[in-house]
């Protein structure tokens, strides 16, 4: 059962304008919401395929989403037009990138996504893959934790962050999640009138480095342009500052796609008080020419 809330429900549903009969694409499964009601737009005689690197977002999306037509895989979303040509698809009228993380995946103890999480300090989306994080932290110089944490995470106290890592491993592997998260704190100083945990930023930034996830968005975009049918849309719905100026940019240089919006599309105060997971949420949305 997910726990997860979609974000930006009705800026999505309105943006692509799904309608029945045709095939959408679903690139991060996450909890489903999205897909579920992508699934319900194109009823009757359309369907929604559901991709995510997340083999548990799979299973659970294959007993949740059951009863719609709704076509599963496991992979990176830079790899859906392979996937696409297994399920014998040559175009897609649009399609949804969420860059964000889900609720079942920070409720998951075993991934060390939670600051909370008592588990290891994993952070990849598919752990058959990979190098897990306290692995590349304890394995990295002063120099590149500083790098990474500051490049990855716009961490301003990033060289602090890295010297207490390395101060700290020295006694033994840094592994659990919750010490690390604890280590940061003690250096990186809680904003003023501000809830956002000050871990924040380095747990982003050993995730992005793991998933190679900004890699992935830009080989995404161009690709998935290419198997959009022409006036066919993909959204994309990013967290951060540094996903959203990539997908930006990306959009303004494709010479397939024009971009919908010159600002990022933001929720509404009505969503956030509802779910406050959605605060920092952006959609930008491009239309295939």
């Amino acid at each position: 059962m997910t726990v997860h809330v979609p974000v930006l429900v009705k800026e999505v549903l309105e943006s692509l304008n799904p309608q029945a009969g045709q095939i959408v694409v679903d690139g991060t499964l996450g909890g489903g919401g999205h897909t579920r009601l992508l699934a319900l737009h194109v009823m009757p005689g359309g369907y929604v395929i559901g991709v995510d690197r997340d083999e548990l977002a799979i299973k659970n999306a294959a007993q949740n989403l059951q009863d719609l037509p709704v076509k599963l895989a496991q992979g990176n979303f830079a790899d859906i037009p392979e996937i696409l040509d297994a399920f014998g698809v040559t175009k897609v009228s649009s399609v949804l990138l969420d860059l964000g993380l889900s609720s079942d995946q920070l409720q998951d103890e075993g991934r060390g996504f939670s600051y909370h999480s008592q588990g290891d300090f994993d952070l990849r989306f598919d752990t058959s893959k990979g190098e897990p994080a306290w692995r590349l932290l304890n394995r990295l110089s002063e120099k590149h934790l500083a790098d990474l944490i500051f490049h990855f995470g716009e961490e301003r106290y990033s060289r602090r962050v890295a010297k207490t890592f390395v101060e700290h491993r020295r006694k033994g592997p840094l592994k659990r999640a919750d010490e690390i998260a604890g280590l940061v704190r003690r250096v990186v100083p809680r904003a003023k009138n501000h809830s956002i945990d000050p871990a924040t930023r380095t747990f982003q930034a050993f995730r992005i480095a793991v998933n190679e996830e900004l890699k992935w968005i830009e080989v995404a975009i161009r690709r998935l342009s290419e198997r959009l049918e022409v006036g066919g849309r993909i959204a994309i719905i990013s967290f951060h500052s540094l996903e959203d100026r990539l997908v930006k940019t990306t959009f303004r240089e494709s010479p397939l796609l024009r971009s919908l919006h010159s600002k990022p599309i933001r929720p509404s105060e009505a969503e956030i008080a509802a779910n406050p997971r959605a605060r920092s949420s952006r959609l930008r949305v491009a239309e295939r020419i």
